[in-house]
């Protein structure tokens, strides 16, 4: 009885999966038919959107060109995560630590974050040079620090004074109280703004190849195609970007299913 009730309710939680996917790969599918088929009827301009088909021939014969570029840019990006993901980690470990200098400091955070990523790009270039990778990563570790930074500070401080409270009354000291409070308690933040950051490191990787970059990077052979009029290669580079940054959110995704099994919202998924 134990073995066939646990049997249902996997398959009952498997198919309250398959709902929440259904939605979604319904849209995909009629989002492909309008693009193959719809969009053409409607008198859609082959350089505005090409029928997909001939977006994916496209890729078909430029498919070692492509996924090269698209490996050097992921890379770029990866650097980016990584580097503005741990400085942002960082930082809210210190402001989260001393209020006061977070009061200080945020004001010029926040106004550091408005200026325009193409404003930065061309500075960047000057700093590290046009065809130095470092041009690029530290373009996607800006775009990531502000919302990791953000997040992380906010999970660090909204702790139940209850938790703070006990803590206290085992004489614990703040490295104690970060390691076993806030530091959990900050996690589920952390890992939201981890997938945000995942993506806007590819936004951020790509956006910087357009100022100049190794004519083998992915924004470079988006920009050389639309130069010479091939709009095709042009969609399959975008593609390529694209799926590239859905892969990078999933596997964040992953990782913080398997790093929050114990909380209430992972637990309440797997239900």
């Amino acid at each position: 009885m134990t073995t066939i009730a646990h049997g249902e309710r996997r398959n009952l939680a498997l198919g309250r999966r398959a709902g929440r996917w259904l939605p979604a790969l319904a849209v995909f599918g009629f989002g492909l038919v309008a693009w193959q088929w719809i969009l053409p009827a409607l008198g859609v301009e082959r350089f505005l959107l090409p029928p997909f088909s001939d977006v994916v021939t496209a890729f078909w014969d430029s498919r070692d060109e492509l996924v090269r570029a698209g490996w050097i840019t992921f890379k770029e990006a990866l650097g980016g995560f990584v580097l503005g993901c741990s400085l942002a980690f960082v930082f809210a470990l210190a402001l989260a630590r001393w209020r006061p200098l977070g009061n200080a400091l945020m004001p010029y955070l926040i106004a550091a974050n408005a200026v325009p990523i193409v404003a930065f790009a061309p500075i960047t270039n000057a700093w590290f040079g046009i065809l130095s990778p470092w041009s690029k990563i530290v373009i996607a570790a800006v775009l990531c620090f502000f919302p990791v930074l953000v997040n992380t500070l906010r999970g660090l401080t909204s702790v139940r004074p209850e938790s703070l409270e006990l803590m206290r009354s085992y004489a614990a000291g703040q490295p104690s109280v970060f390691r076993r409070v806030r530091i959990p308690n900050s996690l589920p933040f952390v890992f939201s703004a981890l997938k945000i950051a995942s993506v806007l490191a590819m936004i951020g990787a790509v956006v910087g190849d357009y100022f100049g970059g190794s004519t083998e990077a992915l924004g470079v052979q988006i920009v050389s195609a639309v130069s010479l009029a091939q709009y095709e290669t042009a969609w399959a580079a975008i593609l390529v970007a694209s799926i590239l940054g859905i892969a990078f959110y999933a596997s964040v995704a992953v990782v913080e299913r398997f790093a929050l099994r114990w909380h209430p919202s992972t637990r309440g998924e797997a239900q």
